[in-house]
């Protein structure tokens, strides 16, 4: 047990040389935005190196942090969501140059005939946006969304152009695995990828966890100019380019700014993530509920061997993570405006890629992080399986708590060399 300067209580295990990443973990509750409560884990070579957590799982009533805490870890999904593809590609089951109507033909209307499985991965396809009109009650129904995609026509000739499909992806993918298996995609993961590894993490929360789940909170707003400022400094390109950037993907009307809303399905202002229907739904998009030993342990066994479990063999790994946004433009970008792959989107088939803005461990990391700070990653080098969760979500660009931690396990694996 270590306390931080604040008293905030930190429990876990920290192996000998992986001190580094302890003290960042503490330094982050008392930092900007600092935490409410927190769990970061980091497995290397099949094994838990680093497991923390500490702080409150819900602030009001002023419930503790506990080992057996899970978090809603967002876009952290996606990865998980994209393992299961693969999963079903290394055994035969999928071919991802083939077109989705080989397995899913109703999604051929509209022009979107000949898109292959791997431009759904790679955010792609022209599909960011559903027109609509959806409810929330229609997104956990989970048909109403497919039946919308079928009769979507892509915002862009498909192939030509991506940008992130923060919602549709999940539905995308997750059709896919469930026209092949005829599973669901959290049944999927549950069946093929929590089962075998004994992980506590669900895309679809089962009523008797509710208890175990921490209490979303959020940080203080931050101005345009802090955006801005954040977005330079993480990119690393010039304050001219950041704005015509933003204003042009992320401004009033651009197709981003649709995505978010799902034809109307979700309301943000609503508190729809603290609700039971949001955590029962499957969003493989979005709501998968995890410790951080879980999410950890999950990329470590798609690197290495775990408990006699791994994943994804070496060849997979390798396919999986070219990037593929270096080929394309990104939707919405006025002419003339280069925004490079590796400083804005660099994402291979279902994972980002270790980039300036998100180092991660290495040239060879690969994971997705999560609207709010969680982040989870592999490194097949190091042989690392990163995970960390929390519940005070800040959406601050450049926001330093997971590079934080993900610095320190940089600086002790250097000094295990």
């Amino acid at each position: 047990m270590l306390d931080t300067t604040s008293g905030t209580v930190v429990q876990g295990h920290v192996e000998d040389g992986w001190g580094k990443v302890a003290d960042v973990f503490r330094a982050n509750f008392e930092g900007t935005p600092g935490e409410v409560g927190a769990a970061c884990c980091v497995y290397v070579d099949g094994r838990p190196v680093v497991d923390l957590w500490g702080g409150l799982a819900e602030r009001e009533a002023k419930r503790p942090w506990n080992k057996d805490t899970i978090a809603l870890v967002a876009s952290t999904t996606k990865g998980a969501t994209a393992i299961c593809a693969h999963l079903l590609a290394q055994r035969g089951e999928l071919d991802l140059d083939a077109p989705v109507v080989k397995y899913w033909p109703e999604f051929g209307a509209a022009g979107k005939e000949h898109i292959p499985v791997r431009w759904l991965l790679s955010h792609q396809a022209g599909l960011p946006v559903v027109d609509g009109p959806l409810t929330f009650e229609d997104a956990c129904a989970w048909h109403p969304v497919i039946r919308a995609l079928e009769a979507q026509k892509p915002e862009w000739p498909p192939g030509t152009e991506h940008v992130y499909h923060g919602m549709t992806f999940g539905f995308l993918v997750g059709e896919v695995v469930r026209r092949i298996t005829g599973k669901s995609l959290g049944t999927f993961f549950a069946d093929e990828v929590a089962a075998p590894l004994g992980l506590s993490a669900w895309i679809g929360l089962p009523e008797e966890q509710e208890g175990r789940v921490a209490r979303v909170e959020y940080a203080a707003p931050f101005t345009m100019e802090e955006l801005t400022a954040g977005m330079i400094e993480t990119t690393g390109l010039d304050r001219n380019t950041v704005i015509a950037w933003m204003s042009a993907v992320w401004g009033p009307g651009s197709v981003q700014e649709r995505a978010g809303q799902l034809g109307g399905a979700f309301d943000h202002t609503s508190g729809y993530m603290n609700t039971r229907a949001f955590r029962a739904a499957e969003f493989p998009f979005g709501n998968m509920f995890s410790d951080a030993h879980s999410l950890a342990r999950m990329y470590a066994a798609t690197v290495s061997e775990v408990d006699g479990v791994r994943l994804l063999n070496p060849a997979t790994v390798e396919k999986m993570t070219v990037v593929h946004t270096d080929k394309t433009k990104m939707n919405g970008l006025p002419p003339g405006l280069d925004v490079p792959a590796n400083r804005s989107f660099y994402m291979s088939l279902g994972f980002w890629r270790a980039c300036p803005p998100m180092p991660l461990v290495g040239p060879g990391s690969f994971g997705h992080p999560g609207s709010g700070g969680s982040v989870g990653f592999a490194d097949p080098d190091a042989g690392v399986g990163f995970g960390y969760v929390m519940n005070h979500w800040s959406f601050r660009i450049g926001e330093p708590r997971a590079s934080n931690l993900a610095a320190a396990v940089t600086a002790c694996l250097g000094s295990r060399r």
